[in-house]
Order: structure tokens, then C-alpha cells, then sequence
């Protein structure tokens, strides 16, 4: 009923003032020190175009707590450019994105808190950003390839090296929830699209699904409060996830731009990254759920100050036991197809039709499998592909088709409710026809000859 008021209250009108330095009184400012990015251009949403956030340049800054007059400090020296802070759970180190020239590309980089040592992680000739710690030694981050940015995870030595996603367009790594799974932001649909959406997948690669199935508006930022809701932007507003709810729940706050990366405090404050609209900067606010007015904490001329990360301990994810085998497919198990969000279908479809996307991104068909009467299939699919589904009538027409892609890991076992059911939909209590017929999933791992996935006729230019 708390969180309910938060949300209900009213924002009464306040003001910004942009000014250089601190504002907000010092017994309301965070316990901890505060790590920021400052840039003169940020563009929070580039790297999903596979563009750069940062095209003149940045620095991670250092706001101590127990100097709450002093100007901020440069986290590191001898870089040309450094961004992307995340704390480890024990506060002792820091992950960072860093160029020591700036004809460099970005490296991930870890920061020793107690020495200042450095030693880079990971090392490429393409770009690497947006490191996050996972549990067990290991971190996921962000690999510019020529499609995008792809998520990859690596030993806290760069080694070990995995691949976490497999779509021709960017997934950046936002926030590692505290049931160990990576909270990342793509386009949507999956994929294809260019809306920005948060998605969910493990520290393996599996398992990958849209955190709600709503999709109203575009929305970035994610990070998980202590409640374990999760907040993030739309921009010029805000708004969470709860466990409760299949839909997101709107916050009541200042009407700003918010540029995501929330960080929530002991006190229950969040700091964020707001300005007043086109043409000014990103300036590091405090706000209080249900308060009426921001407070500054930090901004500087000609600055964009964003990113903002507290240098404190906090609880370690789950570490996720990969159920993956050494297969080169992958199975799926659908329930029932006649449930979706979009309406139930009355009968079940005649068949499904699984599309792979090929190197030259065309979809082919790979091949089709009946569906059970009560809406069941058991597949084998390719894996580490984009891959979608459709549903046809018994005359081959398509009665309902992903427009988006997902994948499969290698030897990942999965089931599915029925057709973008979304998480408020369970599975009924029953074994499906299709288990009762044969355990052996259907193969529709070959590559037939190329088709137009639309009309199934001979794809070409």
C-alpha cells in the first residue's frame, strides 16, 4: 500500500536550476561516494543504433562523500576517455569502459579501489562497453560487431569468452538482477525492431524473453530497487515493473527528460540524471518517490552528467546453474498455441512453421510440424540462430506469426505457455497430447531451400 500512495501522489510544480557544483543540503546527500560520468554529449540511446553515446569524449568522476564542498576528482588519469562505471558487490573494485588514446576503441578495464591498480579485461580491436559484474568471477558486457552490439560474458581475466545473444542488431547489458539473470535493452521487436524494450536472459545465453509483454512505449534504463521492482524511463517519465502485475505501473514524478541509469540510496532516494528539455544537460538530481522537486547534486557547464553509480556494498546475484548440453540444437516444448495475448484461438492451428534467419538476413523456412488438438508441439530447432515461429491453418495460411526473432542455446531445453501469453498466463495442469503421442521432438533443423517466409514461394532479390 506504500508503493500505491507513492505512485498516486501528485507532483506539485517545482523548478530547475542548473548550476555548477553541489546545491542539495548535505545531511540529504547519499552516505557514499558517487561515481558519474561527465561528457560533453551523451546520446543515451546510441549504442542500439550501434552508434557512439559519447562522440566528444567522457570521463568517470569521483564525488566524495566526505568532502561534500570539494569539486569531483577524476575516478581514473592517463585515459583519453572513460565511462560505464559498475562497483562490485563488495565495493572493492570497479569495472569500467576506457580508451587510453583516443583513436582507441573502448576496453573494459577493472579498477582496484584500495591501490588504484588497473588491469584491462577485455581487449579487441571493436569496441567493448557497458560491463556489469555477474557472480562467480565472471562480467557480461557489450561487443560491437558488424550487426550491433552483441552481449558477451568473460572470466574477470577475459577469458572464457561466451557469446550471450545471437541477433543481427544490438542488445546492451543494463542491470544483473538479483536472481542472477541480465535485465538488456534492444530494439522491438526483437531483433527487427527499433523501439527501445528490456529484455531478460541468463548468464548463459538462455532462456531470453521480454521482461513484460506489454510494450506500450519505448523504455530503457532498467535497474532493480531494493523492493525488487524494477524502475526505469521512458524519457520524460518513469516507471517500474512489479511482480504482481503482467503491465508496467506508472510513477508520478517531475516532468524532465531522464536519461535512465537510476541508483537508489540507503534512504530510499534515487539519483538521477535529468535535464529540462533540448538544448540544456544532463544534470545529477536526488529524488524522493512521491517528493514534488528534485534537488540538485551535481552539474557543470557544458557537462552532461549521467551514469550516476554509489561506491557500495551490495547483495551478490544468484549465480545461475546453465542447464545447456553439448548439442548442436536446441528442443522446444509449446503447450498450447491457442493462448496469446492477443486472443484465444477457438481451434488449434494445423501446423507451425519455424524461420530461421540466414547470414544474409533473409528469413528461410527450416521446415514445419503438426499441432496436437489441444494446441501442444514438441520441436527440435536450430541454436545460437535467429529463429521465429507461425502458426498455419490447414491450408498452409498463417493465422498468427512472430514479427520479432529470439533464439535458442545449444542444447537449451525450453517450453513456452502458448503464443505471447505473457507472464500473467500458467500452464494448465495437464500433460500435453503431444507428449502422449511420442517423446522424439520433430526435426526442423535443416535448412530447405530458401523461401519467402511470408508467401513460402523461392526467396531471391
Amino acid at each position: 500500500m506504500r508503493d500505491l500512495a507513492r505512485i498516486m501522489t501528485i507532483a506539485a510544480p517545482f523548478a530547475l536550476v542548473l548550476v555548477c557544483g553541489f546545491t542539495a543540503d548535505p545531511a540529504q546527500r547519499p552516505a557514499a561516494d558517487i561515481l558519474v560520468t561527465a561528457a560533453p554529449v551523451y546520446e543515451p540511446l546510441a549504442a542500439l543504433r550501434g552508434e557512439e553515446r559519447f562522440p566528444k569524449g567522457a570521463q568517470l568522476l569521483v564525488i566524495h562523500a566526505n568532502k561534500p564542498e570539494s569539486k569531483p576528482e577524476p575516478l581514473v588519469t592517463g585515459f583519453a576517455a572513460t565511462a560505464d562505471a559498475n562497483v562490485s558487490f563488495d565495493a572493492k573494485t570497479v569495472l569500467f569502459a576506457g580508451k587510453k588514446t583516443a583513436d582507441d576503441p573502448w576496453q573494459v578495464w577493472e579498477l582496484a579501489l584500495a591501490d588504484h591498480s588497473l588491469r584491462k579485461i577485455v581487449a579487441d580491436a571493436n569496441d567493448a562497453i557497458r560491463p556489469l559484474y555477474l557472480p562467480g568471477g565472471r562480467l557480461v558486457y557489450a561487443h560491437r560487431t558488424e550487426k550491433g552490439y552483441r552481449l558477451e560474458a568473460a572470466q574477470l581475466d577475459g577469458t572464457a569468452v561466451q557469446v550471450l545473444s545471437y541477433l543481427p542488431a544490438s542488445a546492451i547489458p543494463a542491470y544483473v538482477l538479483r536472481d542472477g539473470r541480465i535485465l538488456f535493452e534492444a530494439g522491438f521487436p526483437l531483433g527487427s525492431g527499433a523501439t527501445p524494450e528490456l529484455f531478460l536472459v541468463y548468464s548463459d545465453g538462455s532462456g531470453v524473453e521480454s521482461y513484460r509483454c506489454d510494450h506500450v512505449t519505448a523504455r530503457w534504463g532498467g535497474t532493480q530497487l531494493a523492493s525488487g521492482d524494477v524502475v526505469f524511463t521512458h524519457g520524460a517519465t518513469l516507471a517500474r515493473f512489479t511482480s504482481p502485475l503482467a503491465h508496467e505501473l506508472p510513477i508520478v514524478a517531475p516532468r524532465v527528460e531522464y536519461a535512465g541509469a537510476i541508483e537508489e540510496t540507503d534512504s530510499g532516494a534515487w539519483l538521477v540524471s535529468v535535464r529540462i528539455g533540448a538544448g540544456t544537460h544532463y544534470a545529477l538530481k536526488q529524488w524522493k518517490p512521491g517528493a514534488a522537486a528534485l534537488q540538485t547534486l551535481l552539474a557543470q557547464s557544458g557537462d552532461e552528467i549521467v551514469e550516476p553509480v554509489l561506491v557500495a556494498a551490495r547483495t551478490t546475484p544468484k549465480r545461475h546453474p546453465s542447464g545447456l548440453h553439448d548439442w548442436s540444437y536446441a528442443n522446444l516444448l509449446a503447450l498450447d498455441t491457442r493462448l496469446s495475448r492477443e486472443g484465444d484461438l477457438r481451434v488449434a492451428p494445423a501446423s507451425v512453421r519455424l524461420e530461421m534467419q540466414d547470414a544474409q538476413g533473409r528469413a528461410v523456412v527450416t521446415g514445419t510440424a503438426p499441432v496436437e488438438a489441444d494446441g501442444s508441439f514438441f520441436v527440435q530447432t536450430p541454436a545460437d540462430k535467429p529463429i521465429r515461429f507461425a502458426l498455419l491453418n490447414e491450408k498452409g495460411a498463417v493465422l498468427r506469426q512472430e514479427h520479432g526473432w529470439f533464439w535458442l542455446r545449444r542444447g537449451e531445453q525450453r517450453y513456452c505457455t502458448g503464443c505471447h501469453t505473457g507472464p500473467e498466463r500458467s500452464s494448465e495442469n495437464r500433460l500435453p497430447t503431444v507428449l502422449q503421442r511420442t517423446t522424439t521432438p520433430i526435426d526442423l533443423t535443416g535448412v530447405k531451400e530458401p523461401r519467402d517466409a511470408q508467401h513460402g514461394t523461392p526467396g531471391g532479390n
